[in-house]
């Protein structure tokens, strides 16, 4: 069928029984570009209004404890958000991630905010240099390089950001991440130039050989040489914890929460025995948490 449109220009039209199949896939395609261009905009209009929105908190009308924050005052608030992320992720709750994950993104709102307003760079700044990160850090996606493997990446990422400026492979990790974090994320660093064992039979003697070090610092008495060894020995626990594909930082959270969890249940069971924690013996107590732990609790 053939129709002249308003231009005088022809315009052809096919029954859709005809492709029945094709036109399922054209319209799919058309509706999936239509959601994804009304998803970008609903995204890029949330976002604006979440940057208007702090603009108006640090304007002289808005909010008195907004304005009078700086990049320090905001420090605690930062980390404490991002532990709450952390604590969603363990607990696999969805709903107060996507609670959480937006009052990180504030922080990172505010502080780009404060940097505007002194001049220094906008959230613009901000998101441009990521997407160029990114990309840089990405060759074998957005470029020509081949890169087949997780670990592969993991190197070249290494040698990208040493390229980059960074003086050393070791450069990069914050001094106030946790301490059993911040030593993995070394030991990684340092493995991606080959400063690594091959085998974790190797690390495990590591391990050993500092025990024994501990043991000769504490028979000395001496208190300094029994931290460093102390601290040796952590050391070389967070390496073999790479080797068996543990985090040393997620064990240790989920140890003391664990030990939280069957402490307050060691509490509940003596209470309905009618026994007062602080009056039983330790043997007593030791008994109760053995049934504890053999329950599963």
């Amino acid at each position: 069928m053939i129709s002249i449109n308003k231009n005088g220009r022809k315009k052809f039209h096919f029954p859709l029984a005809i492709f029945p199949l094709f036109d399922e896939i054209v319209v799919t395609a058309i509706y999936k570009q239509q959601i994804i261009k009304r998803g970008l905009i609903l995204i890029g209009k949330e976002f604006e209004q979440l940057t208007k929105i702090m603009e108006k908190l640090r304007s002289p009308d808005g909010c008195p404890w907004d304005r009078e924050q700086t990049h320090k005052s905001l420090k605690p608030y930062l980390l404490e958000e991002a532990y709450e992320v952390l604590e969603t992720l363990d607990e696999n709750d969805f709903d107060g991630l996507r609670e959480e994950l937006g009052d990180l993104l504030l922080q990172v709102i505010f502080h780009a905010q404060l940097a505007k307003e002194e001049n220094k760079f906008t959230i613009l700044d901000v998101l441009v240099t990521i997407n160029n990160k990114l990309i840089r850090r990405h060759p074998h996606v957005f470029g020509e390089a081949e890169i087949n493997t997780a670990e592969e990446q993991r190197v070249n990422w290494e040698h990208i950001k040493k390229n980059e400026g960074k003086k050393s492979v070791l450069d990069g990790v914050p001094k106030q991440l946790p301490a059993l974090l911040r030593a993995h994320r070394i030991q990684e660093k340092a493995a991606t130039i080959g400063f690594d064992w091959k085998e974790k039979e190797k690390v495990w003697e590591k391990v050993e050989e500092e025990i024994e070090e501990l043991q000769k610092a504490i028979h000395s008495k001496k208190q300094e040489a029994i931290k460093e060894e102390f601290g040796d020995l952590l050391f070389a626990l967070v390496n073999f914890s790479r080797f068996i594909h543990i985090n040393p930082e997620e064990a240790l959270r989920e140890a003391v929460e664990k030990f939280i969890h069957r402490f307050k249940t060691l509490e509940k069971t003596m209470e309905k025995e009618g026994k007062k924690l602080e009056n039983a013996t330790l043997e007593e107590m030791d008994a109760v948490w053995e049934r504890i732990k053999k329950n599963n609790l």
